[in-house]
């Protein structure tokens, strides 16, 4: 049975998701953007067992962590897609442009691209590219559970932005109306930040979308 915990990490308040599997108790991080302690204790709490580290895109907030946790669980880090290669590589210079303590650029042990699956326990995850927000950035489906974990694609009642270098609104756009709204309107999803929603709600009532 597929099982998650969001915990908001940082000042920017970013959704970092423990995911696991009840069967299992095999777990994965996906976008661990700060507060490494804070998300090893809940680990601890949660008697789970990391095995991996999903990124969906490489933008600081979302990946921060990742390094030091990917070390302390001995595990690897897998996604973004390639094309998020040169944000990961400016690290040190997010750093200083968003006043997060320093960290030193990194490349994950596997970039991910569509259609290639991850496995989490007796979970599998689903990779769509979704480029807008970052040229390289990926969604993390449970098709079983009807589950999204989108990163910064789509909020409740907001969209990701592309003012970020090359980011680009018409490839946002088509993201979200050719590669999660089709999934279907029960979908729920986990945005890096806010509050939870479904694909129909975001559909029928999205300023930004409708």
């Amino acid at each position: 049975m597929f099982q998650y915990q969001i915990i908001p990490v940082t000042h920017f308040q970013e959704n970092c998701s423990i995911i696991w599997c009840d069967e299992t108790k095999e777990a994965a991080f996906i976008d661990p953007g700060g507060e490494a302690e804070l998300l090893k204790k809940a680990v601890e709490k949660l008697g789970v067992n990391i095995k991996q580290i999903l990124l969906t895109h490489g933008h600081l907030d979302h990946v921060g962590a990742a390094i030091e946790l990917a070390k302390h669980y001995n595990v690897e880090i897998l996604g973004p897609s390639q094309e998020d290669e040169f944000l990961l590589s400016s690290l040190p210079q997010q750093c200083m442009q968003f006043g997060f303590p320093y960290i030193d650029s990194f490349l994950p042990d596997r970039w991910l691209k569509e259609g290639e699956q991850v496995k989490v326990g007796n979970i599998t995850l689903d990779i769509l590219f979704c480029p807008g927000h970052t040229p390289g950035h990926i969604v993390f489906i449970n098709a079983k559970d009807k589950i999204a974990f989108v990163g910064d694609v789509l909020f409740k009642s907001s969209i990701g932005r592309t003012d970020f270098p090359r980011g680009n609104h018409a490839d946002l756009i088509s993201s979200i109306t050719h590669k999660l709204f089709p999934l279907g309107d029960d979908f729920i999803f986990v945005p890096g930040h806010g509050p939870m929603s479904s694909f129909g709600n975001e559909r029928m009532t999205n300023p930004y979308l409708v």
